[in-house]
Order: C-alpha cells, then sequence, then structure tokens
C-alpha cells in the first residue's frame, strides 16, 4: 500500500528564515529514493487573526512502507532531515501514513 511521510512544521518564530531555506528542503526531498510525488503546502491564516495550528506540511510518498522507510534510513534522507530540522529548530512533528484511498 501507499506510505506517505507527513511532516508538519510547526509555527515558527523566523517562518521567512524556514521559506528561505525552502528551496534546499525540497531539493534534499526530491533526491529521496523511491520518492513518487512531494507536496509542500502552507497552512491558510484563521479569519478571525488566532494562531494557526501549524505552519506549513511537506508530504512525501512512496509506493509503500519499505521504500519510505529505506529512503529515510539512506544518506539521502540524512540530509533530508537534517536540512529540516536545522530550519526549524526541530519544531516538527512527523507521521509515516498508511495511505487509503476512499
Amino acid at each position: 500500500m501507499p506510505t506517505k511521510i507527513e511532516i508538519i512544521i510547526d509555527n515558527l518564530e523566523s517562518p521567512a528564515d524556514f521559506e528561505a531555506a525552502l528551496p534546499g528542503i525540497l531539493e534534499k526531498a526530491r533526491a529521496l529514493p523511491g520518492l513518487r510525488s512531494l507536496e509542500s503546502s502552507r497552512v491558510w491564516p484563521k479569519e478571525d487573526g488566532t494562531p494557526t495550528p501549524a505552519f506549513r506540511t511537506l508530504s512525501l510518498l512512496f509506493d509503500g512502507y519499505d521504500e519510505a522507510s529505506a529512503a529515510t534510513a539512506g544518506a539521502e534522507g540524512g540530509a533530508f532531515f537534517g536540512a529540516v530540522i536545522a530550519a526549524t529548530g526541530g519544531k516538527i512533528t512527523g507521521l509515516f501514513l498508511d495511505v487509503e484511498t476512499a
């Protein structure tokens, strides 16, 4: 079954610094072996001005759990996650998701 790695990036003190690092992060994501698709999404601001639950997400799709696990375990995975952690100060939640079609 397809597996998605979803990275939820918490609200950051300096979103502009992360945005400046994002092109390099996406380049590293594209280098992950077995990556089928990559999506980067920014959380819309709330209309009432209250803080959003998160700042941005990154979604990485693989053919299956084994492929996703192998991609994160290699040098490319280390480079990608190292860049994400450096750009966010570790303010992320990472999920491995079993993709179900409705």
